[in-house]
């Protein structure tokens, strides 16, 4: 049976000791300043990029892999024999997607699985993970793309935004919205659904708050929570993914990991973001 190759792109915010120990792919999407075109997590890292748009007062643009790139990524690992699965980004919000299709056709048929995650961030990040555990008991290509895509859609991603600098920066609140959000301290909370980021709420007052009522939200599927991988993911707040690790771990039993926004997720939604990913079971 040929050996299974796991692939993500950048903004699956994967652990680097996973994707070290676990052998992943990860093939970056690009951070475009202007005429600069940096790769996530290669050329740029996020206190960088906060640095940039602190200084410049303007966000950067993403771009997603070419098909040539997927294709140079997958390449080595064909010519070998390995099996390739690669989970993507949401197609909905990018068309990084679409290029790794167009990269999979160019390779004999049945080589490559690819996945739309319909996710991002550490959305993807678990399935990843799933993927990577069901390799390590030798389950084929085909049965582990029909386990992610079981998996894909009760997976639960929230995320709570400490400030609207970044959406309004990236065309996503008025001006208007932004002022009015900062005098009122205004901390929206983003979901995904159906593949694409939504404005589940907005919590008023005070950041411990906003970050309460998430893990209160989590709480609530309790009895439901697939307890084997819960990530609290975040960019520059530690201490508040700390304490949220904690109480999770408290509160279900379950293995709750940490890891850290790459550019492309940081370029839209700011410093100090920090969600909770995990996946439910019947």
């Amino acid at each position: 049976m040929s050996r299974i190759k796991i692939f993500a792109d950048s903004t699956s915010d994967l652990n680097p000791n996973w994707i070290k120990t676990h052998d992943i792919g990860i093939i970056p999407l690009y951070v475009v300043f202007g005429d600069e075109s940096l790769k996530d997590g290669v050329e740029i890292i996020p206190e960088q990029l906060y640095e940039r748009v602190s200084k410049d007062g303007r966000l950067p643009k993403t771009a997603a892999p070419s098909p040539a790139d997927f294709i140079k990524a997958f390449q080595p690992y064909i010519e070998q024999g390995d099996d390739i699965l690669y989970i993507s980004l949401s197609s909905e919000l990018s068309s990084t997607y679409q290029n790794a299709l167009l990269a999979s056709s160019e390779f004999p048929e049945g080589r490559i699985s690819v996945v739309d995650s319909l996710n991002l961030s550490s959305g993807i990040g678990l399935l990843v993970m799933k993927a990577v555990h069901a390799a390590q008991k030798g389950q084929s290509l085909k049965e582990i793309t029909h386990l992610v895509e079981a998996v894909k859609p009760n997976v639960r991603t929230e995320f709570v935004i400490d400030t609207l600098e970044y959406l309004h920066k990236g065309g996503r609140c008025s001006g208007m919205q932004n002022l009015i959000g900062s005098l009122l301290k205004i901390r929206p909370v983003i979901r995904v659904t159906d593949g694409k980021m939504s404005p589940a709420y907005k919590v008023r007052g005070k950041r411990e708050k906003a970050l309460d009522q998430m893990l209160q939200n989590t709480l609530s599927e309790k009895q439901r929570i697939d307890t084997d991988l819960i990530i609290v993911v975040h960019t520059m707040a530690e201490e508040d993914a700390l304490e949220l690790q904690k109480s999770l771990q408290d509160q279900t039993g379950g293995r709750v990991e940490l890891t850290t926004a790459g550019c492309v997720i940081c370029s839209h939604c700011g410093p100090k973001t920090i969600g909770i990913i995990y996946n439910t079971v019947l």
